[in-house]
């Protein structure tokens, strides 16, 4: 892929947004082939949001009053779709998901497609879930040495690849902690469990959009180099494998790590990389999704 435009210097004592970043063409690739996802990048000296529904991830690390009226969405949500109301550690896990899904995908794609890793402590994200937006400010960001951003303010360069995989390791781990912190009292889950839950979202949430982009197998391989099964804190590794369809067709699945508790709702219905769900359910529940 084509190195991005990259941003001119501007002048001191200016707040001007640059219009495109180190990793802004990655973050535009994302929108594009997942609409439900967009990402706005903070310009110089330029407060994040915070009305109308956009929740920092500081605040929701925190694990206060914006984490009470975070999970109340998804209380709410469940209630309306299903009829029913989950148990408080389902809904924390839920909200959980609900954002870091999207989190592990702001430094994921720019590894993938770009060979570059953004560092976001919590304080450089907010999110707003109705429209699925996050605004964020890239101060730093990991690189190889022949990239043209190599010299840019702000860059880190590694020398090779294993190196750049630590960086994205790295990254995912220093945003998701404090995060993992707020949630953490609220659900029935701590340590390995939460970080399990972690290795999950890093996982599937690229192996997702890289399907969209076409390129669902080179993500595969990323991944498993990613997460080999050694990397602390992440608990077990990327775990694909391969079942095949009634016609012959390869179905690539995996093991998660964690359990997303969807079953405590429906039993009957549980996604097809779930602990609980036998290979013979998975067949039929990829091949329908292959099918349609």
């Amino acid at each position: 892929m084509p190195a991005p435009t990259l941003p001119s210097a501007a002048p001191a004592g200016t707040d001007i947004r640059p219009a495109s970043s180190v990793v802004a063409d990655a973050y535009a690739r994302l929108t594009e082939v997942f609409p439900g996802l967009s990402v706005t990048e903070l310009g110089r000296g330029e407060a994040g949001p915070r009305d109308g529904g956009w929740v920092s991830a500081a605040r929701l690390a925190e694990g206060g009053a914006e984490l009470d009226a975070f999970l109340a969405w998804d209380e709410t949500q469940v209630l309306r779709d299903y009829g029913q109301r989950a148990r408080p550690d389902v809904v924390a896990s839920f909200g959980l998901h609900r954002y870091a899904w999207p989190a592990c995908l702001l430094i994921t794609v720019p590894w993938f497609l770009l060979r570059r890793v953004p560092r976001f402590p919590v304080e450089h994200v907010t999110y707003e879930r109705a429209l699925g937006r996050m605004a964020v400010r890239v101060t730093t960001f990991a690189c190889l040495p022949g990239d043209p951003a190599a010299g840019l303010p702000g860059a880190r360069v590694v020398p090779d690849e294993e190196a750049l995989r630590a960086e994205v390791r790295a990254a995912v781990a220093e945003h998701l902690e404090p995060v993992l912190g707020g949630f953490g009292p609220r659900m029935r889950r701590r340590g390995r469990a939460l970080w399990g839950m972690a290795t999950d979202e890093i996982v599937e949430g690229l192996w997702y959009v890289a399907h969209l982009l076409g390129e669902e197998r080179r993500a595969m391989g990323e991944l498993e180099l990613l997460l080999p099964g050694s990397t602390q804190p992440y608990v077990g590794s990327a775990a694909f494998r391969e079942l095949w369809g009634p016609d012959g067709e390869s179905l690539p699945t995996r093991d998660r790590a964690s359990c997303c508790l969807f079953y405590t709702l429906r039993p009957e219905d549980t996604c097809a990389t779930c602990p609980r769900t036998c290979d013979a359910d998975r067949v039929t529940k990829l091949a329908a999704a292959s099918a349609s």
